[in-house]
């Protein structure tokens, strides 16, 4: 993508957010993407294109039929679960850039908590000759068979390198709580937590506690991507798409990069930060919010590293400052995160950041010109730079 890109999000819709939705997920996608269309003020005939994750389990053909959508000209998916988030903007914006479509549909659904629960990780998964499959095969026999604990020795080295403690991660729970409570759609909606509550919750894997993991959701969120000119004739403020990257580093795994050089850091989100500020023509000092993946809490304190917005080691200290609140120098996760709104792979934080350069969010810190978003970490991810006009 070019340095000032000519697409903006024109819209974003929801289900609600459940611990068991009742529906198939190619449901609550025709739900989502519905919403979106009407929030944009478009109909689904006006669709021509959609991306998604390779995940997902909704085919294009299925929603474009269930939604009354016609003819597509442009479809795409994108890998690496939620690292894919931003990545499906990404590749909406390239396809409205080169005319390979008009109006694309970003969309992401699961029943994960009622359905398949990606928490099990790889511990009940039929056996296949598959390369990822394979190299996974060094790890679970050893007893790394879920997300939890794969991160936990990330976490673990990140606090012998930084002098970090486990109460530097609780603040990072504490913050996405808080906003949350405040939050109507969130799960945690008027449930807030102190760091207390953190530091007493149970252990799941060693430094993680029951308060450092994401959620299990259900639910669908869909995003509508046109040119920057049409957004104008439509019914939201315009949200453009000032950069969006994708990054995978060196010896790169999925959530299991442990023969790196340096385990406490995440160089792929290294490469989408340089990719966002090089393509956006600004820099870290020059975004006004953020909204970073926090499937666990640990990976949220080298996100604020790679990104530039302070040196290695020092995210503790920049979270303890009160930095991520909202009169902090970066109000973050606005909307509670995946860690108290909803675990939808990161689609609903793009949704929180267009709301945030809308000014409609319901923990709007003040007016916001810019924001970054950050897509799945420790797995090839990928990032936007969203602006006003």
């Amino acid at each position: 993508m070019s340095t000032s890109s000519g697409a903006a999000i024109a819209g974003i819709g929801a289900t609600e957010f459940s611990k068991r939705s009742g529906r198939s997920a190619l449901r609550l996608a025709c739900e989502a993407t519905l919403a979106a269309l009407a929030d944009a003020g478009l109909e689904p005939s006006d669709v021509d294109g959609l991306v998604t994750f390779t995940a997902d389990t909704s085919s294009e053909i299925h929603l474009a039929r269930g939604t009354g959508m016609g003819e597509l000209t442009h479809f795409s998916r994108v890998g690496y679960g939620g690292g894919a988030a931003c990545g499906t903007v990404a590749q909406a914006a390239m396809a409205i850039e080169t005319g390979a479509a008009e109006v694309v549909v970003c969309y992401r659904a699961f029943n994960e908590r009622s359905g398949e629960r990606y928490g099990l990780g790889q511990a009940d998964r039929a056996v296949d000759p598959g390369a990822d499959r394979a190299a996974y095969s060094w790890m679970t026999p050893f007893g790394l068979n879920t997300p939890a604990q794969w991160v936990a020795m990330f976490a673990r080295r990140y606090l012998h390198e930084y002098g970090a403690t486990t109460e530097d991660f609780g603040r990072v729970a504490v913050v996405a709580r808080e906003r949350a409570a405040t939050n109507p759609a969130a799960w945690f909606f008027g449930r807030p937590i102190a760091l207390a509550d953190h530091q007493a919750s149970r252990w799941i894997a060693e430094p993680l506690r029951l308060l450092d993991c994401c959620q299990e959701t259900d639910g669908g969120q869909a995003l509508v991507v046109v040119s920057a000119e049409r957004a104008r004739d439509l019914r939201q403020p315009v949200v453009r798409v000032r950069a969006a990257a994708q990054g995978s580093g060196a010896e790169q795994h999925m959530m299991t990069s442990y023969y790196r050089r340096d385990l406490a850091t995440l160089p792929e989100m290294g490469v989408v930060g340089r990719r966002l500020w090089q393509r956006g023509g600004i820099g870290p000092a020059d975004v006004d919010a953020a909204v970073l993946y926090d499937h666990f809490t640990p990976l949220v304190l080298p996100q604020l590293e790679e990104l530039g917005f302070c040196g290695r080691g020092e995210a503790k200290d920049f979270i303890a400052d009160g930095h991520l609140g909202l009169a902090g120098r970066l109000p973050t996760n606005t909307h509670g995160g995946q860690l108290g709104e909803a675990y939808l792979h990161g689609m609903n934080g793009i949704a929180e950041a267009v709301r945030l350069v809308r000014g409609t969010s319901c923990n709007q810190p003040r007016e916001v010109g810019t924001a970054v978003v950050t897509a799945g970490t420790g797995v090839p991810t990928s990032g936007l730079l969203l602006s006003a006009p």
